[in-house]
């Protein structure tokens, strides 16, 4: 499809940002019958700055699912092991998407799958429609959706202070191309996912393999003398693990318009965010 002349969707990690928000917040922000709001007031006030900031089209959330395993964790057990969460973040986060819902944004949620695999999904659906997409994220796995269509915004402090990373920057960052994330953090290992990699292999290692080779499986034949079977087989899956699966989803993209600022200072009201609803309400004037 030809080129559109809009401004750029803004594909938002909800859960990211949500954290961010519940640590940058003080925690005893309550609703008047005691409910913590300091994510949500958090935010919100960071999803009004990014739409002040970027001047996107308009903005698709994605979100995971909690409690659910995903495709991921049958395929690697421990996969995201350890990973333990305030139980005032975890009531913060079954509410939020109904709050992006209000605004009138895309909203990206499904039992089984994570928020990688909804913004690849609508990153994806925004280059067919001819648009471009910036992804606001601190998780590297959106490194490999990165193109000239789609630059991913990474928050150094809060939402102010952006770094975008198109093509040139993954290179600086990883040493492999985009479309050669995967292969390096199957071959490389990510503590944070809890994925260990190659035995042997780590970052600097894995991108000089991919720089010769060019693809995990390339590595694969070429080292088979040094790579076991069942070694091999493991990398495999660490690379489904850590590819998104955009293509068994289906995502309605919002359409290019302003916030819903008065539905949505409505839900705030809801959710017991009174002085941040009354803000919101003004922009609706």
């Amino acid at each position: 499809m030809a080129a559109t002349s809009d401004p750029p969707l803004l594909i938002i990690d909800g859960d990211n940002l949500a954290h961010r928000a519940y640590h940058s917040m003080p925690k005893s922000l309550r609703s008047d019958d005691g409910r913590p709001i300091n994510a949500i007031v958090g935010w919100t006030n960071m999803l009004v700055t990014l739409w002040d900031n970027e001047q996107p089209r308009s903005i698709f959330v994605a979100w995971d699912t909690l409690g659910v395993d995903t495709y991921r964790h049958k395929l690697w057990p421990t996969y995201q092991g350890g990973r333990v969460f305030d139980n005032a973040i975890v009531r913060q986060l079954d509410l939020l998407p109904t709050l992006a819902a209000a605004f009138g944004f895309g909203v990206g949620k499904k039992p089984g799958y994570e928020a990688d695999d909804f913004m690849a999904a609508a990153a994806i659906a925004e280059t067919r429609r001819g648009g471009r997409s910036l992804l606001l994220t601190t998780d590297r796995d959106a490194y490999q959706l990165v193109s000239d269509s789609v630059t991913v915004l990474a928050p150094r402090s809060g939402v102010r202070d952006l770094i975008r990373i198109g093509p040139e920057q993954v290179v600086e960052r990883m040493g492999v191309l985009p479309e050669q994330v995967a292969d390096f953090k199957a071959l490389a290992g990510d503590a944070s996912d809890n994925i260990p990699g190659a035995k042997g292999i780590g970052p600097k290692a894995a991108a000089a393999l991919l720089l010769k080779y060019g693809t995990l499986e390339s590595v694969l034949e070429a080292r088979a003398d040094t790579i076991a079977q069942a070694t091999a087989a493991q990398l495999r899956v660490f690379k489904q693990i850590v590819s998104m699966k955009p293509e068994e989803l289906e995502v309605s993209l919002p359409a290019t318009a302003p916030p819903n600022w008065e539905n949505a200072a409505k839900r705030l009201h809801e959710l017991g965010a009174h002085n941040l609803a009354e803000r919101v309400a003004t922009r609706a004037a």
